[in-house]
């Protein structure tokens, strides 16, 4: 479904006349498949996030290609209603001004859908990240993290999206509360029949969601294994980063 070939990112190093450019992203290729949760782990600054940008279409690689169903990602049309995404951020990820009904169906809008009966669209979408109806009006200041996180997912959802690309989204929430949207996104999951691409640093937050993981490091894949198999890792670094897994 999502085909990602020799994609290679730089950047040019600070300083006004500096030629010099730092290499981000180094020959990755992968695929993510219908239904998939495909996880990216990898420490800051290994360049995943990088990656999520460029699927997303927000920046271009330098070489490579992006597939989405065989199309490229740098055509807006492509991604338009197919690929969503949830950020780390949730506080800039919602207009200040808007409130939760308006920040949901914002996407709808963006695809000319505005449907008739939004309201009971809006009501289902809330019910279905655990939010009643009552929260339609409320706006982002007066949310808590995880609240103001499951409005982002709800938005993410609101045009059933063949894959969410979901970029450190549990990692400012407390710890009690990562657990619940991760069960959340896996219940999602199986109602929309959508894939995820699961960018994180944290890899028992991958090991409980995730049906193959992507080790990244410094750009490039060190090593991708089934989630069943992570214990079976070749490389010393996937060995370190698995030294922290703990099962939930």
């Amino acid at each position: 479904m999502l085909k990602v070939d020799g994609i290679e990112k730089s950047y040019r190093q600070s300083g006004l006349f500096s030629k010099q450019r730092q290499q981000v992203l180094k020959n990755v290729a992968f695929e993510c498949y219908h239904g998939e949760c495909l996880g990216i782990i990898g420490e800051s600054g290994s360049g995943k996030s990088t990656l999520g940008r460029l699927i997303l279409g927000i920046e271009k690689p330098d070489r490579g290609t992006i597939l989405f169903e065989g199309k490229n990602v740098k055509d807006r049309s492509v991604r338009m209603g197919n690929i969503s995404a949830v950020f780390q951020n949730y506080t800039s990820s919602i207009n200040p001004f808007f409130t939760v009904e308006e920040a949901i169906i914002e996407p709808l809008k963006a695809q000319k859908k505005v449907q008739q009966h939004m309201q009971s669209k809006v009501d289902e979408l809330l019910y279905q990240v655990g939010l009643d109806p009552s929260y339609r009006r409320k706006y982002p200041h007066e949310l808590s993290g995880g609240e103001a996180q499951r409005v982002c997912i709800a938005r993410a959802i609101s045009t059933a999206p063949k894959c969410i690309l979901l970029d450190e989204a549990i990692s400012s929430l407390d710890v009690s509360v990562q657990i619940q949207v991760l069960q959340l996104l896996k219940q999602l999951k199986e109602i929309y029949k959508m894939s995820y691409v699961f960018i994180t640093h944290d890899i028992q937050a991958a090991a409980y969601i995730c049906d193959r993981v992507i080790i990244f490091r410094d750009g490039q894949i060190e090593e991708m294994v089934p989630i069943g198999q992570l214990k079976d890792v070749q490389s010393e670094y996937a060995k370190k980063l698995l030294k922290h897994l703990i099962t939930f």
